[in-house]
Order: structure tokens, then sequence, then C-alpha cells
């Protein structure tokens, strides 16, 4: 099988390789760096995504039947590049790996009353798979634009995320918030996107890093995580019974003032520490936003340090190599450094000037070797546009009724 082509022309060659016709709709989406905000999005919480330039494709063309054809260009896919299935066998649990996430979010559409024929879909993926960077909704916003556009449903963007999100949900089987699938549909190039998860209400703020002398830096660890396994799932519920308890919706309807007085409330230890962490991680959201609309951008560094500090002791998701990362970072000149993502692998974040970036690099690899880890991948992440698609060639004239 063949892997990624990185390239429009590419990925159209292989879909007319694989389908022995062109496509007719392709849609791109990226992956997102969160620069602050962990574990706060399904707490009815703030966030700080951006998207970055890695980005997933997923290329479409209607069929005359029920069929659908998902293939994908990923190496690591292997005899299993290609799922075949028809619209009927469509439920939850009946597709199992990447091919979940394109055939969740056509069952998501059509359990909403959105209807399409059969089609063939190629994915064409450049997101790194379980760093931490949402590859997932990548894929899951990509193809939801992509059948969207094709079927001509009169959906908007926040429509579609939560289209995404239902199918990593209820179809994958994956519990998360919808923080990813609003970065990859709704952030901008040279911006962050400040998103309310309770409202869905989003601001653009700047993140000139070039203009202010800065980089930020991704280091891979190259530990890869599964966030359907238990551990995020009790993160979850923990959260949700501590709210209960409280009389409150959800731990974002705690200020920090609150705080004190609500931690005396609960008798769980565990709970505690985790009502601490996403408090004060809203908190550190706000100030990071504030702080970008000064223009103050050298200042959010300690702030971005603080949350992995918090991740790493209240909330328990990072990991030796995440932490290592972070260290290293910071020993190395960096502003401020913190784990990205839901944890327990992934990738961490670095702000550093631009000067000191090699130096950076150099030093968490070093610290990498000698701790004994697997070397990292070390890159330069920029603000970068959302999901895009476009009509390549145009439906035939026995256009595929829905079913």
């Amino acid at each position: 099988m063949g892997s990624s082509t990185g390239n429009a022309a590419g990925a159209a060659a292989e879909f007319a390789a694989r389908f022995g016709r062109p496509p007719e709709v392709a849609a791109s989406a990226p992956g997102r760096v969160n620069l602050i905000g962990e574990h706060t999005d399904y707490n009815d919480g703030f966030v700080l995504p951006f998207a970055i330039g890695q980005r997933t494709s997923v290329l479409v063309a209607a069929r005359g039947d029920p069929t659908v054809r998902l293939a994908t260009t990923r190496p690591d896919a292997g005899e299993h590049d290609t799922v075949e299935l028809t619209l009927a066998d469509l439920a939850p649990g009946a597709v199992a790996g990447w091919a979940a996430y394109p055939a969740g979010v056509l069952w998501a559409l059509r359990a909403a009353g959105h209807r399409t024929g059969g089609f063939d879909l190629l994915v064409d993926g450049a997101v790194p798979v379980g760093a931490g960077l949402s590859s997932s909704a990548a894929l899951e916003t990509a193809t939801a634009l992509a059948l969207a556009t094709r079927w001509k449903l009169d959906l908007d963007r926040i429509t579609l995320a939560m289209i995404a999100r239902t199918a990593e949900t209820d179809f994958v089987g994956v519990p998360c918030g919808i923080m990813d699938q609003m970065a990859s549909l709704a952030c901008t190039a040279g911006h962050a996107l400040l998103l309310d998860t309770r409202t869905l209400g989003t601001r653009q703020l700047p993140l000139d890093l070039t203009g202010a002398g800065l980089a930020l830096l991704v280091v891979d660890t190259t530990v890869r995580h599964a966030l359907g396994e238990t551990a995020y799932a009790e993160r979850l519920a923990t959260c949700r019974a501590a709210a209960a308890e409280l009389g409150i919706p959800a731990l974002r309807d705690l200020a920090p003032s609150d705080l004190p007085a609500a931690l005396e409330l609960l008798a769980d230890p565990v709970a505690r520490r985790r009502v601490r962490h996403v408090v004060t991680e809203n908190a550190r959201v706000l100030d990071v936003a504030q702080r970008l609309d000064a223009d103050d951008l050298d200042a959010i560094g300690s702030t971005l340090t603080a949350s992995h500090v918090s991740l790493r002791h209240d909330y328990e998701v990072s990991c030796p190599e995440l932490d290592t990362a972070v260290d290293a970072a910071l020993a190395s000149g960096a502003l401020g450094a913190r784990m990205t993502g839901g944890g327990f692998g992934g990738c961490a974040i670095a702000l550093v000037t631009q000067n000191r970036a090699a130096e950076l690099t150099a030093g968490v690899n070093a610290a990498f070797a000698a701790a004994g880890h697997r070397p990292p991948r070390v890159f330069p992440a920029q603000p970068s546009a959302g999901a895009t698609v476009q009509r390549l060639t145009a439906p035939g004239r026995a256009e595929p009724g829905p079913s």
C-alpha cells in the first residue's frame, strides 16, 4: 500500500489508482496544538488551541449504490488499508481501527437525519497519530466537511463539529470534549482560538510568534496513548461526580475564589485534586487570553509551566517522557513549557526565543538520551488555517440518491 502523499495532486492520483476514477470533493483539516486549557473542555470550560500545519485530507466520490469503500494511505494500516461496508451496516462497534472515524461521521450524519448515497473515500493523513495533536478530529472534520459538501447538506461548522464529536464519542467509543473538532474547523492562520465549550462561542486571538521573536516548539515524545482507556474516562467521571456533589452543573461554574470552600466539601482527596486543576486551568486560559489581547506574548511562559505542574500533580496525566521534555526545555532556556493534549504520552510544547530554539532542541535530545527514552521529534508549530474544502470535478449526470 502507499504512504501519505502529503500533497493534493498525489492524493488525487492515489484515489484514482485505488478506485478507478477521480475524486469529486477534497477536504483538508489540521491537527491542533492546545496552547493552554487541558481537560477543561468536558467540564464546560475554556480552551485556547490553534491549528498546526500538519493536515489530513479526505477525498470523496459518490457511487450509484449503497456501498461505502474507505481507504487510507497510512503505512501502519497494513492489510486493513481498505474497508468495505454498506450503509445498512453502520452501527457502533461494526467498524474498528482507523476506519471507525470516517464511518462514525457517516453514522452520525445519518442519525441526525442527513442522508448520503454510497461513496468511495480516501484518507491521506500527515497529522501524527496518537501524539496528542488531534489526528482523530482532523480525520472526522475533514470527512464531515467532504460529505456535507458533496451532498449539499446545509450545515454550519459548529454543527459539523458536533457531528464529528458524536462520531468519536458514540460510534468510536472515545469520551472527549468538543475542543479538537472546533479547533480543526474554526481556527484561523496567525491566531489562537478562545473557545467557551459551554456556549461554543469563539474569539480569534492574535498569536504572532515570529513578530514577537519567539518560537513554539513541539516535542513529540513518540510515546503513544489510547484515550479510550480507563484513565481518561475515570477523570471525566470524577469531575462530573464532584460537580454533582457540589450542586453545580459543571466545574466551570466554580470561580477561583470559590475553590477553597468547594474543596472543603469534597471528602475524596482525588476529587479535590481534579477539581483544583480544572478551576485553576480555566483561570490560566483566561489569563493567557488577556495577555494575547494585550500583545504580551512573552509573559505567558510562567502560566504554561504552571499548567504542566497542575497536570502532573493534580490531574496526574503526565508521564516520565513528558516531564523530561518540559524539564529539559526549561533548563535550556524556554520561557515556559507544558504537556499538550490528553496526556499519558504524546507531545509537550515549549515557548522560546528564536535565537535559543536550536539550543533547546539539543538540550531536549540530550535529556532523552540520558534518561534512556526513545529519541523525541522536535519541530516548530505556527498557527495555521482551519479546515478547507473544494469540489474537484462536477458530479456525474446520474446523481446517486440518498439511502
